[in-house]
């Protein structure tokens, strides 16, 4: 890692440590590297669903019901539950998604006012192939970072993620 290259979030804190000396400016850092890193990743990561078809939302939904195992079905509440989305934006994706012929909408046969989503074949066909893009893209993402830079940068964000989330 070469830490002596200066980049644009270090000229944009020495600015401050010049104009207002007193700010703490490493938590600007960080933040700011995090949304530069995040910007980048999301367009290579937007552009392999893209490649399927779907955005990064789509493939969410689709992702979601895949791990879910077999049959391969939620219900609305449980695809909420699972992806922390409001009702209208998970109404949408799976509005979207149904069009296309990815997901199907179903009765419950005990209760008919219980409806649960599910993948058709087509959706699992495609979200099958489109997770192992997927993985390939994140795995080209963070090859520069060793596997004890990636462990270390995972153990530090589930720590702050936690602070957050609990």
């Amino acid at each position: 890692m070469n830490s002596n290259h200066l980049d644009g979030v270090d000229r944009l804190t020495a600015q401050w440590a010049k104009e207002k000396p007193q700010l703490d400016t490493l938590p600007m850092a960080i933040i700011g590297r995090m949304m530069r890193i995040y910007k980048h990743l999301e367009t290579e990561v937007s552009a392999c669903h893209k490649q399927f078809g779907i955005s990064m939302g789509e493939f969410d939904v689709l992702a979601t019901l895949r791990r879910s195992g077999e049959p391969y079905r939620l219900t609305p509440s449980d695809l909420l539950a699972a992806m922390m989305l409001t009702s209208g934006a998970m109404t949408n994706r799976v509005d979207g998604l149904e069009k296309k012929g990815l997901v199907s909408r179903s009765h419950c046969q005990q209760d008919r006012r219980s409806v649960s989503v599910g993948l058709t074949v087509a959706g699992l066909e495609l979200i099958d192939e489109a997770i192992e893009a997927h993985v390939a893209v994140q795995q080209a993402l963070t090859s520069q970072l060793s596997l004890d830079e990636k462990q270390q940068i995972d153990s530090l964000f589930k720590h702050w993620l936690q602070a957050f989330e609990s």
